[in-house]
């Protein structure tokens, strides 16, 4: 790939040096034994990737040179914690901790701001789901919890969705036999190609899940089932459901 030469940050993007799996590999345990010259040429020798990662940031109203910085950040803590052991690629493993990152500033620097007396509401909503769910085993409305509060249930809704993460499309709802389902098969138009980044991700972050953890998933996400409803079909308490799907979700959420 030939690449322009554009200034970021003060860097020339068309001198980036591009480093084999073989000397990244070498680096990488040069920079475990504290050899400070291995981490600089490692960093380096991963810019490209960084750039790379940057692409699908770049129209979130950010500057590429604010962007690039973070993503340096994410490339080195990638790099700091990166397990040689693991049998997996050292960008395989960079790539999410850079989006992370890069998520993260985006999220922190957001223009739109949630008031905080809606925030409040919000978090106060989520104590009192929380509270009726562990009494009743059940999802509790937006109605039931609005009553408990003693406000309006639109103002549930309102302040609810103004603090919950938009959902990627990217995000998996069922894999089986390596055979992954994203949200994005369920909305037809796949002319970008964007995304080639967070699905290698998920592909590999769904390879880790148990069978039962991927059928949870699949039943909650893609079938629309409750907590409740997956719980009776395959014979766990709603509880063990609830920990099982946060900790998959989370466990997806961090590689990606």
């Amino acid at each position: 790939m030939q690449y322009q030469k554009v200034e970021i940050s003060g860097v020339n993007t068309s001198k980036l040096k591009l480093l084999s799996e073989e000397e990244k590999t070498e680096l990488l345990k040069k920079t475990r034994a504290g050899d400070k010259k291995a981490r600089e040429e490692l960093i380096k020798g991963n810019l490209r990737l960084v750039l790379s990662v940057i692409q699908k940031f770049m129209n979130r109203g950010a500057q590429a040179d604010d962007l690039f910085q973070v993503g340096v950040v994410g490339l080195i803590k990638a790099i700091d914690n990166f397990d040689l052991s693991l049998d997996v690629r050292f960008s395989t493993y960079a790539v999410p901790m850079i989006s992370g990152e890069l998520r993260r500033y985006l999220r922190d620097n957001n223009s739109i701001r949630v008031s905080r007396s809606t925030r409040d509401l919000a978090y106060k909503a989520m104590q009192v789901r929380e509270s009726l769910q562990a009494d009743s085993e059940k999802e509790p409305t937006a109605a039931e919890i609005a009553k408990v509060l003693g406000v309006k249930k639109s103002d549930v809704v309102f302040a609810l969705e103004s603090v919950s993460e938009p959902v990627s499309i990217y995000e998996p709802v069922y894999s089986n036999s390596g055979d992954v389902l994203y949200m994005l098969d369920q909305l037809g138009d796949r002319s970008s190609d964007e995304g080639w980044i967070d699905e290698l991700m998920l592909r590999e972050a769904i390879q880790m899940l148990s069978e039962r953890e991927k059928n949870i998933l699949y039943l909650r996400f893609y079938r629309g089932k409750t907590q409740v409803e997956v719980a009776g079909q395959i014979g766990i308490s709603q509880a063990q459901v609830s920990r099982l799907e946060k900790s998959a979700l989370n466990r997806i959420k961090a590689k990606v």
